[in-house]
């Protein structure tokens, strides 16, 4: 995926996946990899969202299977995405278990330990005792 350094695996995800990216993804990954704030304007269709959560998932799965890493990941929320509104709030959480699930099945078939990723929604309708065991334990509610 052109000079951006993805973990291999997540690479070779999108790659059997997309075959290529698009290029607002081309464009908003360089910057995002620099750490810079980005915001990619293009049409819908264009790859927009997965450009800003596949770096974020990649981010997420170098922190916990690097040796450098050493320290298992903390019981935190690692990335907050704000929705103006439910439904879609809603749709990219059902569209992100598809990439995570076919990223983790690749570390399992190569016998690689990949660390859980997991995607929660809160919205004004989520139940109070459920917003409590987001706060307590973001991981695993």
């Amino acid at each position: 995926m052109q000079a951006i350094s993805f973990h291999p695996l997540v690479a070779e995800w999108f790659a059997h996946r997309f075959r290529e990216p698009t290029l607002p993804q081309v464009a908003g990954w360089q910057h995002i990899a620099a750490r810079q704030d980005t915001l990619i304007s293009a049409p819908t269709g264009s790859g927009k969202t997965l450009a800003a959560f596949l770096w974020a998932i990649n981010r997420l799965i170098t922190a916990g299977t690097e040796p450098r890493h050493a320290a298992p990941p903390r019981d935190t929320t690692s990335v907050v995405y704000v929705s103006p509104l439910k439904a879609l709030g809603n749709d990219i959480q059902k569209n992100l278990q598809e990439p995570l699930r076919e990223i983790k099945e690749l570390f399992v078939v190569r016998g690689l330990a990949v660390p859980e990723i997991r995607v929660l929604v809160r919205s004004g309708d989520t139940p109070a005792c459920e917003r409590q065991s987001m706060l307590r334990h973001p991981r695993t509610s």
